[in-house]
Order: structure tokens, then C-alpha cells, then sequence
């Protein structure tokens, strides 16, 4: 089942204004949320999930700081939520970072100490078919030009819980 809206405890967290992009891996589902994101921030980069009508692109790429961050949802890459298969994902978009979802599960790791891959899971905490353990979760990201500070926030019990990956960008070859 899809979820309908944000839990409450993330939306006294998203605050108009204190953001400066977002980015939005697919399967937003309703006009609403569109509008919703819109009013968290204007700068809205989204890509189209496998739920979307909506006509977004499959991918998306985006400079903050010093980073190429690219954008998908996920569908598209088999096995879905793989290390390798994402990994090339991310090479053959030239990134330094990949968000990517459609698993609805956090999932971070840096790939051979050169790039750093994200799924920020499912905010809504909406149903996925590939686990069963979907807890609500989004990441907001303090991006400069040599580094990123990725914020993980999931509610866990009913409370939010933050976790904090540091990522130095490692030298291009």
C-alpha cells in the first residue's frame, strides 16, 4: 500500500526555507507532494519512479558544491538495490554521489573509496515488495566542496532517530 503523507514528526522537520534543494527519487505519486516538496523549497530536482505519471526524467544530475550528484529512482537498475549494478549506475553517470531509492530502505556506503551511494529510503515508510522492514526515512545532506555531511533521519518506535555519514570527496582520476 502506498502511504499517503508524511508522518508528522518529519514535517515539523522539513521547514520552508531552511533548505536549499531538494531531491526527490521518484514515486511521488500525487500532485500534493509535488506541491508539498515545492513549498519545503523551490528548487526541486525529482526523477520519474515506476509509480510516477507525472513526466519526469529517469535521471537527473546536479551540481552543490563541489559534487555531481546524480538521480534515480532505482527501477531501472537490476537487481534492484545491488552494490555492483549501482556502482556502474554511478559510473556510467559520471558522479560522485548516487541517490537512488526504490527499495524504500536506507541504505549508504561509499563504493571503493571513491564515490558515495544513497537511498534514502521511503519518508512516507511506504510498502515495498523487495523487504518487509520499511521504516519511514529521509536524509538531508550539508554539501560543500570537498565534503558532505549526509544526516539520516528514521523513525524508529515512534521517534526520530539521526545518524551521521561524513564523505570527503576523493581525488577524480
Amino acid at each position: 500500500m502506498r502511504a499517503v503523507d508524511l508522518p508528522p514528526k518529519f514535517k515539523h522537520l522539513l521547514v520552508p526555507g531552511k533548505i536549499q534543494h531538494v531531491l526527490a527519487t521518484g514515486n511521488l505519486c500525487c500532485r500534493e507532494t509535488l506541491e508539498y516538496l515545492k513549498g519545503i523549497c523551490p528548487d526541486l530536482h525529482v526523477v520519474k519512479g515506476d509509480f510516477d505519471q507525472e513526466d519526469f526524467p529517469d535521471s537527473k544530475i546536479v551540481k552543490i558544491g563541489g559534487f555531481r550528484i546524480g538521480l534515480c529512482h532505482g527501477h531501472q537498475v537490476v537487481p534492484w538495490g545491488d552494490m555492483e549494478a549501482l556502482a556502474m549506475q554511478q559510473r556510467q553517470m559520471d558522479v560522485d554521489i548516487l541517490v537512488t531509492g526504490h527499495t524504500h530502505k536506507f541504505q549508504a556506503y561509499k563504493y571503493e573509496e571513491r564515490c558515495l551511494i544513497i537511498n534514502p529510503g521511503s519518508a512516507t515508510g511506504a510498502y515495498s515488495n523487495i523487504t518487509t522492514e520499511v521504516r519511514p526515512s529521509f536524509v538531508l545532506m550539508d554539501v560543500d566542496e570537498e565534503r558532505v555531511v549526509v544526516y539520516v533521519y528514521e523513525l524508529v518506535d515512534g521517534e526520530v532517530k539521526v545518524d551521521k555519514i561524513d564523505y570527503q570527496k576523493s581525488k577524480r582520476p
